[in-house]
Formats: structure tokens, sequence, C-alpha cells
């Protein structure tokens, strides 16, 4: 069994980027064993305050928050954190040379269900006199992330990640209270006959997206001419894991419910980490009219719509949307 340190110290050259990743799981480990842990832990329910986006907070979003908060602030190499909980970024060492976003805890509401949820993190480097205390030193595009990944906290505990070579997948033995590897250099199927939608907001979806899906339900009557299964598990770490192990397409389109915002998921702590991995893996990520990772962000709590997975069915979704 190759344990993740080692595989770091063998596949990462920079070693400050394995020092947070390998540091983050620290976090993530006391994360998952509280999830599992579950009412026992007191883990469950509503914390009855709101975080920056208006929504919720349940409290395990909050316990997260602060666990790798508190793992983040040790680290020498990390200069600042940016949490999608919290409305300004935080300050760590001087010294550091990187910046860590994250979402502490990914599709929150399955919690008291019992149902998948997850971490996602993205690392970017500190530009000269940076100030990981300030908003602007992180808006920097998806292209120049270091390093990205998530933790799934399921039926087993996963880590799956890249540092721009490869995408590589890692299992939690509890035995050993250890991550060790699970797959390395994955790849995402070409084409898939699986799609995750909401379809609850379909008379809110643009034009080009409604006619996308109508044609995914006509199956093999359509212009599409396959059978095509819907999943959806409202986690974007769990839907995304499904693309990275069997292929498929995972859409948060832009909707008309709030015609201010692009999209419903964070640029910053969502679109770019994923889109890093989907890419690294040989998927497509797109906002269904330009490429996620090109983006220049403007905001640090920036939302995107979201269209990424299967190179050739993303293809298809973008024609709909030429």
């Amino acid at each position: 069994m190759l344990r993740l340190r080692h595989f770091l110290d063998e596949h990462c050259e920079n070693a400050d980027i394995s020092g947070i990743i390998d540091g983050l799981m620290v976090a993530c480990k006391d994360i998952a064993y509280r999830l599992h842990m579950g009412s026992l832990a007191g883990v469950l329910g509503s914390a009855e305050q709101e975080n920056v986006q208006g929504e919720c907070q349940k409290k395990l979003d909050v316990i997260s928050n602060d666990l790798i908060k508190a793992c983040l602030k040790g680290m020498p190499q990390v200069k600042g954190l940016a949490s999608e909980e919290e409305p300004d970024p935080v300050a760590c060492n001087e010294s550091g040379r990187y910046l860590v976003l994250f979402d502490p805890l990914d599709g929150s509401s399955n919690i008291d269900v019992n149902v998948t949820v997850g971490t996602i993190f993205s690392v970017l480097e500190a530009a000269e006199g940076a100030d990981g205390a300030h908003e602007q030193s992180y808006l920097q595009a998806g292209q120049r992330q270091v390093a990205a990944g998530y933790v799934l906290y399921g039926p087993s505990t996963l880590l799956v990640f890249s540092t721009g070579n490869g995408v590589h997948a890692f299992t939690l033995d509890p035995r050993i209270g250890e991550f060790v590897l699970q797959r390395r250099d994955i790849q995402v199927p070409a084409t898939t006959k699986e799609f995750a939608i909401n379809m609850s907001n379909q008379r809110f979806w643009l034009p080009e997206m409604q006619a996308y899906v109508a044609d995914l339900l006509k199956g093999e009557e359509g212009p599409l001419g396959k059978r095509y299964n819907m999943r959806w598990i409202a986690s974007m770490v769990a839907e995304i894991h499904r693309i990275l192990t069997r292929g498929g397409i995972f859409m948060y389109p832009y909707d008309s419910r709030e015609p201010n915002k692009p999209g419903k998921l964070r640029l910053m702590y969502e679109g770019n980490p994923m889109s890093m991995l989907i890419e690294q893996a040989g998927g497509k990520a797109s906002t269904a009219f330009e490429n996620i990772m090109e983006i220049e962000p403007t905001a640090i709590h920036q939302r995107v719509s979201v269209v990424m997975g299967s190179a050739e069915e993303v293809d298809n979704a973008l024609r709909y949307h030429a």
C-alpha cells in the first residue's frame, strides 16, 4: 500500500504543496470521524445562523470550517486562507507562499439524512508582496491553481487531488489512519449516457439548456441517439466523483430566479478546483459559454454556471449554446 505522504514525496516536486495537502488531511480525518459518529457526536442539525452566502449553516458546517482554518493557520507554507463560509479572507503566515481556498462541507443539506458530502480545496501561489487578508490577492484565474482536490465522506473516505500532473485517488484506511493509493492517473471516459442536473429548476433555465435536456430525455428517438440516465445527489463532490469514476456530465446552469447572478455555484471554491480535476482527467469544464478556468474573477464569492464532465457530452451541450 502506497501511503499519501510517500506518494507526494515521489510524485510532487513542490514540498510546500505536499505539506499543505498532507496537513489538510489532518482536519479532514477529524471531519470524517465526526460524520461517521453522526448524532452521537452532536453534529447534526442547524447551527441557527447564516453564512456569507445567506444560507442556513449546519452545525457541521461551522465545525468543519473551524477545523480546516485551525489546520491551515498552523502551516508555515500558507500565507492566507479563504472559506466559502466567511465573508473575508484570513491572513496566516507572512512568510508563506500559498493561498488556500476551501468549501469546508459541500452538500451540507445532506448531513441530516446521512447522504454523501465533501470538502473541496484549491491552492494558489501568492504574488510578491500579497496580503493574505486582502481579497484582491485571491482573484486569480483557475488556470493559475497549483493544486486542487476534494475529500468525499461516504461509505469510505476518499481524497482525490491534482497538482497539475494527473488526478489521483486515495482511500482512508481506518485501521492505520492513513490515506492509501486507490487509483492514479484517472481518466474520464469521453462518452457517457448519464447526466446530473436538478430538474426541479427546469422552468428557470435558458432556452438553450431547456432544449438540450429535452433532447437528452428523448433517448434513442431523439437527435442524440441514445438513452440517458439521470442522477442527482445535491453534493458537487459526489457528482464529480461519479464522473471521475465512470463518466457523465454535471450541470448547474444559469437560471432566472436570481437574474443578477451568473450561476449558483462559487467560482473560487467549487468551479475552479473541480474544473482543474476534470480537465486534468481529460474531461471538459465550461459555463456553457466559456471555459471556467479562463474567467478572471472579480470577487472572492463570485458565482458561476457549470457544465462539466465527459468531453464529448460537454461538447454536445455547448453546441446548443453556440
